[in-house]
């Protein structure tokens, strides 16, 4: 079936095929459809936007086009990450040779190279000094995405000094950070020193760190160690990191609001991503990265899902997610979605 389903409905979630988009709409305006009606685009159950009702397994119940939107977003951060890899490996084997044959190895100075499209820079100083170029060199603004948990000091502390520079040209900063940022106390005193300066927002999840300099050049992690960075200078690529941020922007939470409450009794904001992580089949260690948590803080938040929704197994959790609308589907919220789990149950393992 599958295999059939791939050669009649070569697309992804983004651009389904006539028939599918027929079913698919009609799903999301009724609120289900039947089993038998969905049997000619088995594409839908593949790429997940119709799945099984539990409370009725003759019918099919749609995934929020929320939910999709953030599916087809996270895929697109998935792509940009890939891609600063390969990137990352191809200019690194062309520089080997280049040096190799006798034209001489490629300068390593900061100013070396300019105009290069991609600059490898291989090693913190190396790193740094870019840095600290690209800094003296911004008139306008500086776009950040800084994934992870709560900020330490001496983490913000080390690029203090090329914030304060560009504070005091009066260069505009906004800068991305995931929900849990908002707990560090270092963030605060950070944001309270550059005053109207630097705009925080945030998100359950961001990409990898990201540094846009004035619209013209960016900075990404080359390795997961971070002891090499990419500059890029290409415009195509520069427009494409500028618009995945705008994006992200648009859907984060200012610092100075609070983070929506989740509309059901009992289930916080964090764990009701947790359960959306959940329901797509993650584990615990990707769950806490992508929500910069430790893994025993996650574990912590899945025992208290799985009491709170009465599951006592990973299993049942499942099912109770996806029963009380924490999965992303769009259902009625009230009281009694989350009152009838048994009192007493274990938490899940």
């Amino acid at each position: 079936m599958a295999g059939h389903a791939t050669d009649e409905h070569p697309h992804g979630a983004d651009r389904l095929c006539e028939a599918g988009d027929r079913v698919y709409s009609r799903a999301v305006r009724r609120g289900r459809v039947s089993r038998h009606d969905a049997d000619p685009v088995p594409c839908l159950l593949e790429l997940a936007l119709l799945h099984p009702d539990p409370d009725d397994m003759d019918w099919l119940v749609p995934t929020a086009p929320q939910e999709v939107m953030t599916r087809l977003l996270r895929g697109v951060y998935d792509e940009v990450a890939a891609g600063q890899r390969r990137v990352g490996v191809a200019v690194a084997a062309v520089e080997r040779y280049a040096a190799l044959g006798g034209g001489g190895a490629p300068a390593a100075g900061p100013g070396a190279a300019e105009g290069s499209a991609i600059r490898v820079l291989d090693g913190l100083p190396r790193i740094q000094a870019a840095m600290d170029e690209a800094t003296q060199a911004c008139t306008t603004e500086v776009l950040t995405v800084q994934p992870g948990g709560i900020r330490r000091e001496h983490e913000l502390s080390e690029g203090l000094h090329r914030a304060l520079a560009l504070r005091g040209r009066g260069v505009r900063m906004r800068d991305l950070y995931n929900h849990v940022a908002r707990h560090g106390q270092g963030l605060l005193n950070y944001l309270e020193l550059m005053g109207d300066t630097v705009e925080a927002r945030t998100l359950d999840e961001v990409v990898d760190r990201l540094i846009l300099f004035d619209r013209t050049v960016a900075f990404v992690p080359a390795n997961s160690e971070h002891t090499m960075a990419l500059e890029l200078r290409h415009p195509a690529l520069i427009s494409y990191l500028v618009t995945v941020f705008e994006r992200l922007w648009r859907l984060a939470v200012p610092l100075s609001a609070p983070i929506p409450d989740t509309g059901i009794e009992g289930i916080s904001h964090r764990e009701q991503s947790i359960a959306a992580l959940l329901a797509e089949g993650h584990q615990d260690a990707v769950i806490a990265e992508r929500l910069g948590i430790s893994v025993r803080t996650c574990r912590a938040h899945i025992a208290r899902l799985s009491e709170r929704l009465g599951a006592a197994s990973r299993t049942q959790l499942g099912v109770r997610i996806a029963q009380v609308g924490l999965d992303g589907q769009v259902r009625p919220a009230g009281p009694a979605a989350v009152a009838a789990p048994e009192r007493g149950s274990s938490a899940a393992g």
